[in-house]
């Protein structure tokens, strides 16, 4: 979860209006199948891809 953090923020995707939205690069879109999740949401769709 941290390292997709660094990425988050690396790519500049935290929304600027709303902090607790995610939007999603092309990369994150397939993870979390639409253009933005809020950070509570986030976590429970990368929660299925990790162990």
């Amino acid at each position: 979860m941290s390292k997709l953090w660094a990425y988050i923020k690396k790519n500049k995707l935290q929304d600027q209006a709303n902090k607790r939205m995610v939007n999603a690069d092309d990369k994150l879109r397939v993870l979390f199948g639409k253009a933005q999740v809020s950070m509570f949401e986030m976590a429970g769709l990368i929660g299925k891809h990790v162990k």
